[in-house]
């Protein structure tokens, strides 16, 4: 075991430390609102400006950059690229570097294509953590939409907020925040040499998105909210951009490189993992 710095305790942040710990790791986390997080034994809690990397032998980073670059870059490159014990660095990226691809299918070896601003400046990202491959492992983990406990189609139903919009062929894939905890996991228990690697985090079932609603109300015995089509959907500029886009990601290569497949392998499985959970949790409801 070693020692992981989490840049960022955020949705995604915050299950691998859970599972980082879970494993024997010791844990630190970085938050610009730590009274705001849930209380984690094992996970040390500093201020982002005062990480150090002092014994840390693997990180994480989680922020999306802004248009001023990477944020843990811009402040803490030089100790990264100095940090002694460090071997390994993951990167959460996203699958929307590789732009628009008409529906057609992507995979590890496909190049960037980046289709606006936002996953140009991901792209940019990637390019600086994949600077330090000279010395470290670096793993880009490409992210496709992701969901779970609290963030997914069940919570948008039940808060009234579901819409089901008609793009046929519009279909992509997503992951579940613990299947990026676990693959996050299994990647840096890997002693790799330095070098690049990317990792698509994206599971095994592209679909599209009304479809996902309409498991999620039956789950929950509710009618599924009515079609509408694509054109006549008024949307933010994010959903448009979103909508703009339409490709499916493999991910084969990727858990074959970790070892693992998907604890759930489609949006039907993690929905009723989801939903079993708040269940246990909360019976009756």
């Amino acid at each position: 075991m070693g020692s992981l710095l989490i840049f960022g305790l955020g949705y995604s942040g915050l299950a691998i430390a859970r599972a980082a710990v879970a494993a024997g790791w010791r844990v630190v986390g970085t938050s610009r609102t730590p009274s705001r997080l849930p209380a984690m034994p094992g996970v040390e809690i500093v201020p982002f400006a005062g990480a150090t990397l002092s014994g840390i032998t693997h990180l994480v980073a989680t922020a999306a950059p802004d248009a001023a670059g990477d944020p843990v870059l811009a402040a803490h490159h030089a100790q990264i690229r100095a940090a002694p014990d460090l071997r390994w660095a993951g990167y959460l990226s996203t699958t929307g570097v590789y732009g628009d691809r008409a529906g057609a299918w992507v995979d590890e070896t496909t190049q960037v294509a980046p289709s606006g601003p936002r996953g140009q400046r991901r792209v940019a990202a990637e390019q600086q953590w994949a600077a330090l491959g000279d010395r470290l492992a670096v793993d880009l983990f490409r992210l496709a939409g992701i969901y779970g406990p609290g963030r997914s189609a069940l919570d948008d139903l039940r808060a009234g907020t579901a819409r089901r919009i008609a793009k046929p062929g519009h279909a992509f894939g997503r992951i579940h925040r613990d299947d990026i905890a676990g693959a996050v996991l299994a990647a840096l228990q890997q002693n790799l040499p330095p070098g690049i690697r990317v990792l698509n985090l994206n599971d095994d079932c592209p679909a599209e998105p009304a479809d996902v609603v309409a498991e999620a109300a039956r789950l929950l015995g509710l009618p599924a909210p009515p079609l509408t089509p694509y054109a006549d959907t008024p949307l933010s500029p994010m959903a448009q951009s979103f909508w703009a886009e339409n490709r499916k990601v493999a991910s084969a290569r990727t858990q074959a490189a970790l070892g693992r497949q998907w604890r759930w392998p489609s949006y039907r499985e993690g929905l009723a993992a989801i939903l079993a959970e708040e269940r246990a949790h909360r019976p009756g409801q």
